[in-house]
């Protein structure tokens, strides 16, 4: 399987959990099934480069008084590959630091955290670096090896001791490798045993020929403790996902049932409310013309119509209350025009007024007239701003989970290249 199908997998799934995008990245190196990865990891100036060049036993790592290592810089030798972070609190900017913990959370199998001996005990961002990186290890396996150097610049033992102690009482348990790069050179130049071994780098070359043999063990134990909590992570999520789906859907029918019940009680109160009103009356003066000389009369037809026309607005009041009380009030943009007095769903169904009890009859009290509100007060509904919220939820909703199933094929794809 090519790294671009690794990539394009490892990227579905962090889509979907992107608090895991580091753990992707740190698969993908995984199942890539490269060299054995050493990184010193440890703040500016503390000897890390040095220390590098006399563990592989040449100058690869520039070394200076001043600030050399601006960027991750690696070598191979003897099938490891050794990185060499930017010191830790070199850079204002923090991306020497972001880099250092790159290479110690991402790329190594193994960490050598450098402290210089002449700095006494660690600071607080050194001790919760090296908690972090126990915790690690007692998680993934991945080995921490602490290297307490340039001890050439502490006056005797005592006061290496004494150094060593200090460190111990912070981090009870911690074992200290002391190494000095400078009397390592020194006993290669000029040919002295005794001095590359007070050097401490072949006794720090013995810890790591140690740990680098445990990777292999260790690879397999982190590549299968994250498939596992990642394919948790997504199986938990979509299960999550599925939950809320329904409990959205349920919700969406239980809001749309109220409604419907709410809406027919209503159409039936006020159109009972109707009907007595019209079987009280007598004669239908409503539906007689007016003539031209009763233009500025009182006639029993306008009183009629008057009254007709107070009972519907009634109605429809009665009704509004109830729509407002759901969210059902404007037109959707498209149906608006420019006069905003016509823009309310109570016109677009019931229309502006209603003169004569043939209609009013008609709308309220027959069963075609009733439904024919119900349909269209729902069709309204369903346009509301509120459902509309919710049905765009549940899309996303159904669209998350779709992800999620992916996320979990893509896991397999994953899976399937380890």
């Amino acid at each position: 399987m090519t790294s671009e199908v690794r990539e394009q997998a490892a990227r579905a799934v962090a889509c979907v959990l992107p608090d895991r995008a580091n753990d992707l990245a740190r698969l993908q190196i995984l199942v890539s099934d490269g060299e054995p990865v050493v990184t010193v990891i440890g703040k500016y100036n503390h000897g890390k480069s040095s220390l590098l060049n006399a563990l592989i036993g040449r100058d690869a790592f520039a070394v200076s008084d001043k600030r050399e290592t601006v960027t991750m810089s690696d070598s191979v030798h003897l099938g490891v590959r050794w990185l060499d972070a930017p010191g830790l609190d070199a850079d204002v900017g923090n991306e020497d630091d972001r880099q250092a913990l790159q290479a110690a959370w991402l790329k190594s199998d193994i960490r050598l955290f450098v402290h210089a001996a002449k700095e006494g005990e660690l600071d607080s961002a050194e001790l919760a670096l090296l908690a972090d990186l126990h915790a690690d290890g007692k998680r993934t396996e991945r080995q921490t090896l602490f290297v307490l150097s340039q001890v050439d610049q502490l006056g005797d033992e005592s006061e290496i001791h004494k150094v060593g102690s200090a460190i111990g009482e912070q981090m009870p348990g911690i074992v200290l490798n002391a190494a000095s790069s400078t009397r390592h050179r020194k006993g290669v130049e000029g040919g002295k045993q005794l001095l590359l071994e007070k050097s401490g780098i072949p006794a720090l070359h013995t810890a790591l020929h140690s740990v680098l043999g445990r990777v292999p063990q260790a690879r397999v134990h982190e590549t299968a403790l994250l498939f596992r909590e990642i394919r948790a992570d997504l199986r938990q999520l979509s299960a999550a996902q599925h939950d809320s789906l329904e409990g959205l859907r349920r919700t969406q029918q239980q809001q749309l049932h109220d409604f419907a019940q709410g809406l027919k009680a209503v159409i039936a109160k006020v159109g009972g409310d109707i009907a007595a009103m019209l079987s009280a009356l007598g004669e239908d003066y409503a539906a007689v013309p007016d003539t031209a000389k009763d233009a500025y009369a009182i006639t029993a037809g306008k009183v009629e119509r008057a009254h007709i026309q107070i009972a519907y607005s009634r109605a429809c009041i009665e009704m509004d209350g109830f729509l407002a009380g759901h969210g059902v009030i404007g037109l959707p943009a498209e149906q608006q025009t420019v006069a905003r007095s016509l823009n309310s769903v109570m016109i677009a169904v019931m229309g502006v007024s209603v003169k004569f009890r043939k209609d009013l009859h008609k709308m309220f009290c027959e069963a075609a007239g009733r439904e024919r509100m119900q349909r269209e007060f729902t069709h309204y509904y369903e346009l509301s701003d509120d459902r509309q919220a919710l049905a765009e939820q549940i899309a996303q909703t159904q669209a998350a989970i779709v992800a999620s199933d992916s996320a979990l094929t893509a896991m397999h794809t994953l899976e399937a290249s380890a």
